[in-house]
């Protein structure tokens, strides 16, 4: 007996259409490409030109409006005020050799500044050597705030200048005596805001130092120190500001090698180009040491961060 085997339409359909779909997934799927994305090209950052402008143009007007009334003032007065051009010349001409040496008054303006400069070290030196301690001691020990407040209220409004007779009469030197003007006019700025910077210190650090049985070099060294590092460069920065004018006029009055000795003396001899680039001079060397010392105390400062 012979049996016949029918399939059915939906069956075949069925099983052609579950032979596609596994010959669908079986087909291979393509390799992943093997070339690394292509790094975009940089952005350009556009320059802030507006930025640039107001950091140079200012300056660079107002420099231009101080030669500018220069040159008025030339005009009108004649031949008593020598023009730009012409001081400019003169600068030239006198920074060609600012180091001759031709006797002991006749020295180049760069021997000049350097003689000022040393007297400034030596006199700002010693001041803060005194002044900062004792700024300490004064802030941190309310018997002898109460003690040397009245002193210093009352000596510090004294013109710096007052106290050059006294280094005079003591020293029995120009050069001591100088020194001297220079350490008495930049003690007073250090003391003041270190006494302030130590006052300043929040009692709750006191509090625990006490609670910690600290010793007094340890809360100098761990509290008192770091909190007023800021309020005592300030106090640098006046002291330099104050001592860099007042050797000037010191040196006026002393004589010898120096800036102000150097000013005087071009007085004498009637060449007011000299005494112009002098004034030049001792600007820029202030400013030079005020930026110092700024630099200085943002290094050892630490303020907020800026966006």
């Amino acid at each position: 007996m012979v049996s016949a085997v029918f399939h059915s339409p939906l069956a075949v359909a069925d099983t052609s259409s579950a032979v596609k779909t596994e010959a669908v997934h079986a087909q291979p799927t393509p390799a992943a490409s093997t070339k690394e994305p292509q790094n975009p090209a940089p952005a350009t950052v556009p320059r802030d030109w507006r930025g640039l402008a107001l950091a140079v143009l200012p300056p660079l007007l107002g420099l231009g409006l101080l030669v500018g009334i220069w040159a008025l003032v030339s005009i009108s007065t004649a031949s008593s005020i020598p023009s730009p051009l012409e001081t400019w010349k003169q600068a030239v001409e006198l920074f060609s050799d600012p180091f001759y040496r031709k006797g002991p008054n006749d020295q180049g303006v760069g021997w000049n500044v350097l003689a000022s400069l040393e007297r400034v070290a030596l006199g700002f030196g010693l001041a803060a050597a005194v002044g900062i301690p004792a700024g300490f001691l004064i802030g941190r020990f309310e018997f002898l705030s109460r003690m040397f407040n009245p002193l210093i209220s009352l000596l510090r409004p004294v013109s710096p200048l007052a106290w050059l007779p006294i280094g005079l009469l003591v020293f029995k030197g120009a050069n001591p005596a100088a020194i001297w003007t220079i350490f008495i006019c930049s003690i007073w700025p250090m003391v003041i805001n270190t006494v302030v910077g130590v006052q300043r210190v929040p009692q709750d650090y006191m509090n625990v130092a006490r609670v910690l049985n600290l010793s007094e070099w340890k809360i100098v060294t761990k509290i008192l120190f770091p909190s007023v590092l800021p309020y005592m460069l300030t106090g640098v920065r006046l002291a330099v500001g104050t001592a860099w004018l007042v050797i000037v006029a010191a040196e006026m009055l002393t004589g010898g090698v120096g800036i102000g000795f150097w000013v005087w003396d071009e007085w004498n001899n009637l060449n007011v180009k000299n005494i112009i680039i002098a004034i030049f001079v001792i600007g820029i060397v202030g400013l030079v040491l005020e930026y110092a010392l700024i630099c200085i105390a943002t290094a050892f400062t630490f303020d907020e961060v800026k966006s």
